[in-house]
């Protein structure tokens, strides 16, 4: 049974292991060996958005409900994390920079129970292609709000540098669900 302190814990625990990331990812994907309990044990997720589960300077686990069609363009971390599907499907589109801005070098798919590791130095740009909700849980090794350095997002169109905008992203998820709600579509909810 899946108890949101205890996963706290165990993730605290094991990122001040010698191999952080692959314990926190062992913990992720035995979480999501029941995808439904977690769903039930955080509350059922009535619109596409960002919700934090725990924040502190190591630690960071965010509730990530993402809206049919929904796409967040190029952004980096600068700390690893871990993301693991509830339920949808997750697709990553991963970039590397270069001298005019950045290029596509690889892609992965992440559907209902899987669990990702990403780098501490990944830029990567997030697309949900399913016309359902997607849910994940991420955790990262720090604060996401406030990373050990600025962090940066990529224009989805010309691909320059830009930094980070948190309020950006969080309109992003909002944009997506009115988009959603002004379409009759039958969606399921997570």
């Amino acid at each position: 049974m899946f108890e949101l302190g205890r996963f706290v814990e165990d993730c605290r625990a094991g990122i001040a292991g010698p191999d952080g990331p692959r314990a926190v990812r062992e913990l992720v994907a035995e979480a999501l060996s029941e995808p439904a309990t977690v769903a039930t044990a955080l509350g059922e997720a009535t619109q596409a958005g960002i919700r934090t589960l725990h924040r502190a300077p190591d630690l960071t686990i965010l509730d990530f409900t993402w809206a049919p069609w929904m796409s967040l363009r190029p952004h980096d971390h600068h700390m690893w994390a871990v993301i693991g599907i509830l339920f949808g499907r997750e697709d990553n589109l991963f970039w590397k920079r270069n001298e005019r801005g950045i290029d596509a070098v690889g892609a992965r798919t992440l559907g209902v129970g899987d669990a990702a590791q990403l780098g501490r130095d990944i830029i990567h740009s997030v697309l949900n292609p399913i016309g359902k909700f997607t849910r994940a849980i991420h955790v990262y090794a720090g604060d996401f709000f406030a990373p050990p350095q600025l962090r940066s997002e990529w224009d989805p169109e010309t691909l320059v540098e830009r930094p980070w905008d948190m309020e950006a992203t969080r309109r992003c998820f909002a944009e997506a669900e009115a988009r959603f709600r002004a379409t009759d579509h039958s969606a399921t909810r997570v």
